[in-house]
C-alpha cells in the first residue's frame, strides 16, 4: 500500500524561485511506486495552495489555485485538510523550501507538533544556521576550526550608527568586505565593498533582509562544497565541487541565471585540504544537531588553508545544485538520495 507523502514548496522567502526549480527535481526523483504525492505550494504571500501537477508549477499555474490547504498541528490527525472539504493522512512530508520560513525551524516545528516525520534537519539545526551569526558561534566552540572574521552589525542601529559602524570596520578589515544578512540563503542581500561607498550600500542593502547584519573580512580563496548525508552516528561526507563563478562573487544571478559559472566535482586541490573539509563538514554537521542532509562550504587559500563559509540545511536540488551532484559522483543517483532522505525521516531520534 502506497504512503502518503506530503511535498511543499514555494514559501515566503526570496528564494521562493529557486524552491520550485528544487521541487521538480525532487519530485521526479521520487518512486510513485511507493508514494502517492501530495503537492502544496506555498506563495510569496503566505498562502497555501493545492498544486495538481509538475506542469502547474514549471508554468507557475499553481499560484492561482482555488483550494487552500492547512496542515493540521492536531497530532491524532496527521492530516492536511483541503477548502474543498477533501483530507488525507500524511505519512511523511518532505519540505522543498529554502530561506525564511522553511529552512529555518518554523515548518520543521509545526511537524513536529503533528507527529509527522519529515525529511531533514529539524528545528534546533534548521533555526541555528539558517542564521549565520549563530552558527559562528556554534563553529567558534568546535575550537579547531577556522572561519571568517566578523563584525556584528545591527540594522536597527544604521540610521544613527552608519558612520561609526563603517569606521570600525575600515579599521578591523579595510577593504574588501562581505556583507551579509544573518538570516537569508541563495547569496540574497549578499555584496561585496571595495570602498566606503559600497560598504554603505551594502549595509542598506542587506538590512532588507534581517535585522542583523554580517560584515566579514575578504578570504581570498576557491570556493568548494561539501555534502553531508546521515544521522545519528551514522553520518558521511562526500568528496567535494569546486565553484566557478561568472561574476565577482558566487551571488544569486551567478547562481542560478548566469551559464557561465560552473561547477566542478572532484577539483584539484590538495588531498589534505579534501579530507579536512570532509572531516570539518561532519563536526559541523553534528555540532548543529543536524540529521538528513546539508551542503557545507568553505574556502581554500592558495596554502592549502581551509576556511569555513557556512552550511545549508535544505540546499538547492536544481538542475545545477552542487548537494545531488557531489552524491552523483559517489555513486549515489538523484533517486537513490531522494529515498535515503525519506528513509531518514523515520530514523530521526
Amino acid at each position: 500500500m502506497k504512503k502518503n507523502l506530503l511535498v511543499l514548496f514555494g514559501g515566503q522567502s526570496s528564494e521562493h524561485d529557486v524552491s520550485c526549480m528544487s521541487v521538480q527535481n525532487v519530485v521526479r526523483c521520487i518512486d510513485d511506486s511507493k508514494y502517492e504525492i501530495i503537492l502544496v505550494g506555498i506563495t510569496k504571500e503566505g498562502h497555501w495552495v493545492k498544486c495538481e501537477s509538475l506542469e502547474d508549477i514549471a508554468s507557475g499555474e499553481w499560484r492561482r489555485g482555488t483550494v487552500s490547504a492547512i496542515v493540521s498541528p492536531d497530532a491524532t490527525e496527521k492530516a492536511v485538510y483541503f477548502s474543498d472539504g477533501n483530507s488525507i493522512k500524511i505519512d511523511v512530508a518532505f519540505p522543498v523550501l529554502h530561506g525564511n520560513y522553511g529552512e529555518d525551524g518554523t515548518v520543521q516545528g509545526l511537524f513536529e507538533l503533528a507527529g509527522i516525520p519529515y525529511v531533514g534537519c529539524g528545528g534546533l539545526s534548521s533555526a541555528v544556521t539558517m542564521d549565520k551569526y549563530y552558527t559562528k558561534l556554534i563553529v567558534n566552540a568546535i575550537g579547531t576550526i577556522r572561519q571568517a572574521d566578523y563584525e556584528l552589525v545591527l540594522s536597527r542601529k544604521l540610521d544613527r550608527k552608519m558612520d561609526e559602524y563603517m569606521d570600525i570596520i575600515e579599521k578591523r578589515f579595510g577593504y574588501p568586505v562581505f556583507v551579509k544578512p544573518s538570516v537569508g540563503g541563495s547569496s540574497c542581500g549578499v555584496s561585496r565593498a571595495n570602498n566606503r561607498e559600497e560598504l554603505e550600500a551594502g549595509l542598506k542593502e542587506a538590512a532588507k533582509y534581517d535585522r542583523k547584519i554580517l560584515v566579514e573580512e575578504m578570504i581570498f580563496g576557491r570556493e568548494i562544497e561539501c555534502a553531508v548525508l546521515g544521522g545519528g552516528d551514522d553520518i558521511k561526507a562526500s568528496g567535494v565541487g569546486e565553484i566557478l563563478a561568472a561574476a565577482e562573487f558566487y551571488d544569486y544571478d551567478a547562481k542560478y541565471n548566469n551559464p557561465q559559472s560552473q561547477t566542478v566535482i572532484d577539483p584539484d586541490i590538495p588531498a589534505a585540504a579534501v579530507e579536512e573539509i570532509r572531516g570539518d563538514a561532519v563536526n559541523i554537521f553534528k555540532s548543529v544537531d543536524g540529521h538528513g542532509l546539508s551542503r557545507v562550504d568553505f574556502f581554500v587559500k592558495d596554502d592549502g588553508t581551509v576556511i569555513f563559509n557556512e552550511i545549508n540545511t535544505i540546499p538547492g536540488f536544481t538542475a545545477i545544485s552542487m548537494y545531488p551532484m557531489l552524491w552523483e559522483a559517489q555513486g549515489i543517483s538523484k533517486k537513490d538520495l531522494v529515498q535515503r532522505l525519506i528513509d531518514l525521516a523515520y530514523e530521526r531520534v
